[in-house]
């Protein structure tokens, strides 16, 4: 039941990350989302078959239901358009992950506020729980995630080969990391989630 409400909620949730991208590029002085048609929260332009549907169901079933991730289509931009070539990249990028933990802050004062309890409750606990999963998963900074933008950013030039080296095995990196490394990151989702939700 509970894998099943995250996976319903982690899909919205993941379609205002990818949102607030192209929002802030816009924002930023590049239209390449605005003019792809992709400013929207229509879901239908933002699903895509491997991240939204079969990457949560083959992680579901390769680690027994401890593990469940989803993501939407990322939303296209031209960081060449952007106003400040340094940090614009980076702004971008922190967008998606901002928007999951305001959307956790929300439904986290909302339970703070409001004495909900079963079926409700849970569902509230599973959107901030999702939320607050999707910010920090995305601020690893290994490629594609956001984190590897804000990570270029702050990287001096002479360490361009970490770069190179990121965006050539990012991928095979990021997997490795899920399957033998997330374990890293579970005690900050797990105190931010207990903070959200004002259980500390």
């Amino acid at each position: 039941m509970q894998s099943l409400l995250f996976f319903l909620v982690v899909i919205p949730s993941a379609i205002i990350h990818e949102y607030s991208h192209g929002w802030m590029a816009d924002r930023l002085g590049d239209p390449t989302a605005r003019y792809a048609g992709r400013l929207t929260l229509d879901p239908r332009v933002h699903v895509d078959k491997w991240g939204t549907f079969l990457l949560p169901a083959l992680l579901y079933f390769m680690t027994g239901g401890s593990f469940l991730f989803a993501y939407a289509k990322p939303v296209p931009y031209n960081p060449y358009n952007l106003k400040n070539q340094k940090w614009g990249p980076s702004l971008v990028a922190i967008a998606g992950p901002a928007s999951n933990f305001i959307l956790a802050a929300i439904f986290g004062l909302i339970i703070q506020l409001v004495d909900f309890s079963g079926n409700l409750a849970m569902m509230l606990s599973v959107i901030v729980y999702a939320n607050v999963l999707l910010a920090v998963f995305n601020l690893v900074p290994i490629p594609p995630l956001d984190g590897s933008k804000i990570l270029y950013a702050i990287l001096p030039d002479s360490m361009w080969k970490v770069k190179q080296m990121l965006e050539q095995y990012g991928f095979f990196i990021l997997l490795i990391f899920i399957f033998f490394f997330f374990h890293l990151i579970s005690p900050i989702i797990q105190f931010l989630y207990l903070l959200f939700v004002g259980a500390v």
